[in-house]
């Protein structure tokens, strides 16, 4: 795609997972690599349970990047299989194997198969907080508002629900 920028990011393949694809984008637009589930036999993830996935590779992350770990789309809506603690972080100083945590919320087992592509991964700029100690902060049309408080959507809004 035009005017994208990329990044080079060295990677090593666990032995016995060399012959899978890296992680890669399935399109043009794409944001996310799918990541490969590196598994030596099929795992089942029953309803209600979650495993730990093994992708086969470990990377180095430049500093000033992570690596956000995302459910994917089409796994979510036909199998309820999701990523927990999404979206995962893979900080730049970690050097280990890439593992997803993937949970089934659906109502029937999942097959996890060598090879099968079960998340994305998504790499974006860190920006670091510097704290400024305040006695008050600025007022906003929200301000103190919680959960909730915008509401819905505007119609149910006008009717006080």
């Amino acid at each position: 795609m035009k005017n994208m920028n990329s990044i080079t990011i060295p990677v090593i393949k666990s032995s016995g997972y060399t012959d899978l694809d890296l992680p890669s984008y399935q399109t043009a637009g794409a944001s996310g690599m799918d990541l490969l589930a590196a598994v030596e036999h099929e795992i089942t993830i029953k309803p209600g349970e979650r495993k730990m996935i093994s992708t086969g590779i470990s990377i180095q992350i430049p500093d000033g990047y992570e690596a956000q770990i995302r459910p994917r789309s089409g796994l979510a809506i036909k199998w309820g299989i999701t990523v927990l603690n999404s979206p995962g972080t893979i900080d730049s100083d970690y050097r280990g194997e890439i593992k997803v945590l993937l949970a089934n919320l659906g109502d029937t087992n999942f097959e996890i198969k060598k090879g099968m592509r079960i998340a994305q991964m998504v790499l974006t700029r860190v920006e670091r907080a510097v704290w400024n100690e305040e006695k008050i902060l600025s007022k906003t049309k929200r301000n103190l508002g919680g959960f909730g408080s915008t509401g819905v959507s505007k119609i149910l809004n006008k009717n006080g629900k």
